[in-house]
């Protein structure tokens, strides 16, 4: 018997502009305890629009969407957000507050004692690989892209969510640092037994960091599964996604030299 999904959307619909832009249309999908699941579609396929009804930073106008088994409807707003971390695509850090205060944010509004926030901090700047004595009291100005994402991580998981949701987490990224960074969260993700639910337009990005992988257009779910599974789709657009990666590879196999070539 298998258990119940950590997030679920069930005939989700949501409009904007009086109803004339449908942003997201009857979308039905599962995310399970543990899972690492990435949505990927091009702007106004939906895909944020999904995410940010998980916790209700905006309603839907139909269908049901239930957390940790309880329908968002039915919950504190605010409590469900305090629980559930999230990433911003810029890191979305407050810019008059230091790092160590960004960080630290969710635990006060918590009422959690302040040497347990400092200690939580300092665990927090370890977690993610950034040094204490050089960038706890930095401003966000100061850091490079990487590091506000960095900051942006442990901020999310300051409250010890069972559940995180990235927005384009490393999309405004240069590509060595992206990468850099999408493999050490990942790495957090596993160790900490995390659910991570991450929206991407990078279909390549999707399919090395996620287990599995949504693929959204027009306010449409088109498909979802494994890489392998994806590309037994018989969707135009699904198999347009998946050639990119394919086709990068092919070129890189023929560009770059084998391991041990001159």
């Amino acid at each position: 018997m298998q258990s119940a999904p950590l997030i679920a959307w069930d005939h989700v619909s949501k409009s904007f502009d009086g109803g004339r832009v449908k942003a997201v249309d009857d979308v039905t999908l599962r995310v399970a305890a543990g899972e690492f699941l990435a949505i990927v579609g091009g702007s106004g396929s939906g895909k944020t629009t999904l995410l940010r009804l998980a916790n209700r930073l905006i309603g839907a106008d139909s269908g049901a969407i239930r957390v940790e088994g309880e329908d968002v409807r039915a919950v504190d707003p605010i409590g469900l957000r305090r629980r559930i971390g999230y990433v911003f695509q810029s890191g979305g850090l407050f810019p008059h507050i230091s790092v160590a205060g960004n960080i630290g944010i969710t635990p006060k509004l918590l009422a959690t004692p302040p040497q347990e926030i400092s200690a939580r901090v300092d665990e927090l700047l370890d977690l993610v690989r950034l040094d204490r004595g050089r960038h706890r009291d930095r401003f966000p100005h100061e850091l490079s892209g990487g590091q506000r994402q960095r900051v942006g991580v442990a901020r999310a998981l300051a409250a010890r969510p069972r559940i995180v949701l990235m927005d384009e987490p490393f999309g405004a990224l240069d590509p060595l640092t992206r990468d850099a960074l999408g493999e050490d969260y990942r790495a957090l993700h596993d160790k900490l037994g995390l659910t991570t639910v991450m929206i991407t337009h990078d279909m390549t990005e999707a399919v090395l960091l996620a287990d599995r992988v949504a693929v959204m257009r027009a306010g449409r779910l088109l498909a979802e599964g494994t890489p392998a599974e994806l590309s037994e789709s018989d969707d135009a657009y699904v198999g347009e996604l998946l050639g990119t990666p394919r086709r990068q590879a092919e070129r890189l196999a023929k560009l770059l030299p084998k391991d041990g070539a001159a």
